[in-house]
């Protein structure tokens, strides 16, 4: 009932991001039936994993700026950027729902001059997207918002910082053209996620850090009610993020692979 609540209001604050959320979710869904009944593998685990993470991602992401956008009251303004999230993120997760079906990798493939285009074009998909989020986010800052909660405003205000930072991360990844240190690839990793846990994986900061857009506006409204609570716990947020990616440019893992089997026994 509260998830019906939740999507209703999306609906009303912003109908464009609301369906294609919508239709988002549902592909993570189809990817998520695909991961049990379909075969196909990339690096050695199911090809509709990261499909399925990146349908779910968006999902999340855009309903959480749907929400939060509206409370700017300035509809050119989030006209333009729901269309640019629209566009980027449709040429992203099309391009790697098609290299999955086909069992290709869709990130730091570049082995024939189409797919370096590509992934050339992603790259640029996903600065855009943090480009055009920073812009939205700078009028959290140069506009008061009398009616929302001290604590719940800087959430949203401190999540935006933290996630412009840690989406555009992932230029890290880029310039390594890979995600683990230390290793290859598509060595053993955690169920579902496939972080490594036998070398360091600069995607466990890029996920925290992106996701403290929903994390620290619920701490900040349903916790800490106050600037000085939810400041702290950003800052203190944002070290252990910035912690687990020196980590992983150690060579470190998140999750050791014998802590795990032991754990899972």
């Amino acid at each position: 009932m509260l998830f019906m609540n939740f999507l209703s209001e999306v609906k009303y604050r912003n109908e464009s991001l609301y369906y294609f959320g919508l239709i988002c979710f549902t592909f993570a869904l189809l990817c998520l039936v695909l991961v049990r009944f379909n075969s196909t593998q990339v690096l050695g685990t199911s090809a509709w994993y990261k499909p399925f993470k990146f349908f779910l991602s968006t999902t999340i992401f855009v309903w959480s700026m749907a929400w939060y956008a509206y409370y700017l009251g300035k509809p050119t303004t989030i006209g333009w950027y729901s269309w640019i999230l629209i566009a980027l993120f449709t040429l992203e997760n099309v391009y790697i729902v098609l290299q999955a079906a086909r069992g290709l990798t869709s990130h730091f493939n570049i082995s024939t001059p189409f797919y370096s285009m590509m992934w050339s074009v992603m790259a640029l998909a996903a600065i855009g997207i943090s480009v055009a989020t920073a812009i939205v986010g700078i009028s959290f800052f140069t506009n008061q918002f009398p009616d929302l909660p001290a604590g719940y405003l800087w959430g949203i205000r401190m999540g935006l910082i933290i996630f412009v930072i840690f989406s555009l991360e992932g230029m890290a990844m880029g310039a390594r053209m890979s995600h683990t240190v230390g290793g290859t690839d598509g060595s053993f990793g955690i169920p579902v996620t496939n972080w490594s846990m036998r070398h360091g994986d600069l995607r466990i900061a890029h996920f925290f850090g992106m996701h403290a857009l929903q994390i620290l506006p619920l701490v900040g409204f349903y916790i800490l009610k106050n600037t000085r609570g939810i400041v702290l716990v950003s800052v203190l947020y944002a070290v252990l993020v910035i912690a687990t990616f020196v980590q992983a440019l150690r060579g470190k893992p998140f999750i050791r692979q014998d802590f795990y089997k032991a754990r899972s026994k």
